[in-house]
Parts: C-alpha cells; sequence; structure tokens
C-alpha cells in the first residue's frame, strides 16, 4: 500500500503542465516518488548518525541530495 496519496501525486503532475493523468502513470508516479524519498531519507539517516545524532535535520536531507 502507497504511503503517498495519488491525488498529491497527481496534482503535481497537473502542476508541472500534464492535463490529465492516466491511473496506471499515477501508480507509477507514486512508486518512483516514494522509492527516491526512501533512498533520500536512508542516507540523511546515515548523516544524522554519523553526526551522533538520531534526528535528520533539514541540513542531512541537503546533503543527501547534493550527490
Amino acid at each position: 500500500m502507497a504511503d503517498l496519496p495519488k491525488a498529491a501525486v497527481v496534482r503535481l503532475a497537473k502542476k508541472a503542465g500534464a492535463d490529465r493523468v492516466g491511473e496506471d502513470a499515477a501508480d507509477a508516479l507514486v512508486a518512483k516518488a516514494e522509492a527516491y524519498i526512501e533512498e533520500i531519507a536512508k542516507q540523511a539517516f546515515e548523516l544524522a548518525q554519523h553526526a551522533g545524532r538520531k534526528t535528520i535535520k533539514a541540513e542531512d536531507i541537503d546533503l543527501a541530495t547534493k550527490e
């Protein structure tokens, strides 16, 4: 089960210029977005641990996405 709401992802696709978003495209966008977010979160958590913290901060997200 997806954690991201499909409607929110469809809104983002429409904001990016899409007139219509098919059901299969919405499902694919949700899956790809969740995988991307999970990878960033893992990297950010490793950075937080390296800094001796349990809490992920915005700076960890920034560093994780610079690659």
